[in-house]
């Protein structure tokens, strides 16, 4: 017999096991469906995110900050130590564990709510059925609602023909065993930029081969450029235009070509990461009579609350128009699941955090001011430097600072961008103030305790009027 759902999720990643579980929770009787097994041949939601992205680079992240900081930083704080080694192999492995435990901790809410988990690749038919195809041969299921959440996977480039063991993509960057000594790494993007400075902390010689002129186009300029300064202190080697046009793998090394404004080039490298972006998942997803209509990149065309041309069917995520972000796919599958249960949940796309997760962090949210002047959008700014902050200055992380961009007009906040510091999180203070509608006024008025570094972005906020404190102020008020 056939079984029937209210909901059934293709996909278990960050969007569609949020959904899933949300679906749950409102009473709609829920199906998710994964294909993805870990290393052991076991399934493992999550997606990308939990397995092969957010979670395991920020743990590889946080491990090399860690041995970073005992080999260059624990002196100035009177630490006297010695010899201080990496284990790659356990270090991978703690990685591997939290990985585990996210991974089954997934599995345990889809327990406790009651989401029912059909192993396999998911695929829509007509009518709003599901062909799964797993293990124990292929099922049709058939759905009131059905959500797309298939992900995205790697781009992969011609010139660099990934084999997960000298070209590898961000999978394969987790699981070196050894530091290598010559690390190239194709785009310099967040993930190009996080993975390039695991290993660079750990000891590689790394080079950033970005095809653009421009660094961090998409962060504020202000940013964009402290970051490559830092980031050129730390050791990357950040070419910048430098288009790769061919690749080989000579016994352990690879020779890189690439061209840039001082013609074509060669490198050599110990290992190489192709970094260049996400595509969609979209492949094999749709029966060509499912009625759901794809662009020409591959993803799914959908309106501002993620439905598509087919009613009750909807996707979300790295399969739909934006950013490609574990928080957004996870918010739309809630917007979309509250709007399936009747009530009128909407989505602020304008208010979506981004962060690159180096050291120091990159993050922001809002409009940047190069994008509103080009809009002709009178702005005041305000920045502090981390420099001047009493509780950076006591964890001696001082670099970077924080920008608040308001309207001169109505002093309505309209972007907020730091790197420093705990940037994610003092940015998500600025996506919450934006989110009410908050002024520049608003926040500098505001009790922030002390001394913490989210007094850096109360003293930008300030700035903006000419009412900074700790630094001198550009205008007065």
């Amino acid at each position: 017999m056939t079984q029937k759902f209210d909901v059934v999720v293709i996909g278990a990643g960050p969007g569609g096991y949020v959904a899933a579980i949300k679906a749950a929770q409102l009473g709609l009787k829920t199906a998710c469906i994964e294909k993805y097994q870990d290393g052991e041949g076991k399934l493992a939601l999550g997606g990308t995110c939990l397995n092969v992205g957010c979670i395991p680079s920020k743990a590889l992240l946080d491990s090399s900050w860690k041995f970073h900081e005992a080999q260059d930083g624990f002196a100035i704080h009177g630490i006297n130590h010695a010899g201080v080694t990496i284990d790659v192999p356990a270090m991978i492995g703690r990685k591997s564990n939290i990985v585990k435990n996210l991974t089954g901790g997934v599995a345990g809410l889809f327990k406790s709510n009651g989401v029912t988990v059909l192993q396999g690749h998911g695929k829509l038919l007509a009518g709003k059925k599901v062909e799964v195809t797993g293990p124990n041969g292929v099922e049709i299921v058939e759905a009131d609602n059905v959500i797309l959440a298939s992900g995205s996977r790697p781009i992969d480039i011609p010139p660099a023909p990934v084999d997960q063991k000298i070209i590898v993509d961000s999978t394969g960057a987790l699981e070196f065993q050894q530091v290598p000594k010559r690390l190239g790494v194709i785009g310099a993007g967040v993930i190009g930029l996080e993975l390039g400075s695991v290993w660079s902390r750990l000891g590689s010689e790394v080079t950033v081969l970005e095809a653009l002129d421009t660094f961090l186009m998409a962060a504020d300029t202000a940013v964009s450029k402290e970051a490559l300064k830092t980031f050129t202190k730390q050791g990357l080697d950040i070419k910048l235009g430098a288009r790769v046009t061919g690749s080989e793998v000579q016994g352990e090394e690879v020779l890189v070509k690439y061209t840039d404004a001082n013609g074509e080039q060669t490198i050599t490298f110990d290992k190489l990461i192709v970094a260049v972006g996400r595509r969609p998942v979209t492949t094999d997803l749709l029966a060509s009579d499912s009625g759901v209509d794809i662009d020409e990149r591959g993803f799914i065309y959908v309106d501002d609350y993620c439905t598509t041309s087919v009613p009750g069917v909807y996707a979300i995520g790295d399969v739909v128009r934006g950013l490609m972000l574990a928080h957004k796919a996870s918010e739309e599958g809630i917007m979309v699941v509250e709007r399936i249960k009747g009530h009128k949940a909407v989505m602020n796309y304008d208010l979506i955090p981004s962060v690159i997760y180096t050291h120091p962090e990159i993050a922001w949210v809002g409009k940047t001011e190069q994008t509103l002047k080009a809009e002709g959008v009178e702005v005041n700014v305000g920045s502090f430097p981390f420099a001047a902050s009493g509780r950076a200055m006591a964890a001696n992380d001082t670099g970077g600072f924080v920008k608040v961009i308001a309207d001169a007009k109505t002093d309505r906040v309209l972007g907020v961008h730091v790197i420093g510091p705990s940037a994610a999180e003092l940015v998500q203070q600025g996506a919450i103030a934006m989110e009410f509608g908050t002024s520049a006024e608003d926040l500098g008025m505001m009790v922030f305790s002390h001394p913490t570094l989210s007094e850096a972005l109360h003293e930008a906020a300030l700035a903006v009027n000419g009412g900074a404190i700790h630094i001198a102020n550009r205008k007065k008020r």
